[in-house]
């Protein structure tokens, strides 16, 4: 039996954010984006029979717009979570960038290492591209071991990337 999932899509200063869940546990989140339909879209891709419930998540909800207007917020791993489709190669390096602290990177090699699996860089960097709970998993802060930016899969691409790391203190 599929779990009932809903989702939820609100205003940052930075734009539409989107969180969708089931039962409790965050499922899916999209960055801001200006348009609130094009935000649906994306959140809701691959996922069916959801319902919109306004109160969803509405304490993280308020920490990610807090987030967003500069406030120092610590996403940490009390916020329950559903990894049912990932492997798990996916779901250790999603739970150790977790670890990843307001302000702080990491390299993609470095992420590597710690999930046991040194050399793994590249493998990393997909799994850091298909992350299903952008911000809450903060992808933005793995980083190229030279410092570079590397990729990003969200809308607005490296130029969000290095915002959300300038907005955390950082010097991109």
């Amino acid at each position: 039996m599929q779990k009932a999932i809903k989702y939820t899509i609100f205003k940052t200063r930075w734009g539409y954010f989107g969180l969708a869940g089931a039962e409790g546990k965050l499922l899916a989140s999209r960055l801001p984006i200006a348009e609130y339909e094009t935000a649906k879209f994306h959140l809701l891709k691959g996922l069916q029979g959801v319902r919109c419930d306004k109160m969803l998540f509405k304490g993280l909800a308020e920490q990610i717009t807090t987030y967003f207007e500069g406030g120092y917020v610590d996403f940490g791993k009390d916020i329950p979570v559903i990894f049912d489709r990932l492997s798990g190669f996916a779901r250790g390096v999603l739970t150790v960038c977790r670890d990843v602290r307001f302000g702080e990177t990491i390299s993609y090699g470095g992420l590597a290492e710690q999930v046991g699996r040194p050399g793994a860089a590249r493998a990393v960097g997909r799994v850091m591209a298909n992350n299903p709970l952008p911000l809450i998993i903060p992808c933005h802060r793995v980083i190229y071991s030279n410092g570079g930016m590397g990729g990003f899969g969200a809308m607005g691409g490296v130029k969000l990337k290095k915002r959300m790391l300038e907005l955390e203190g950082g010097n991109f």
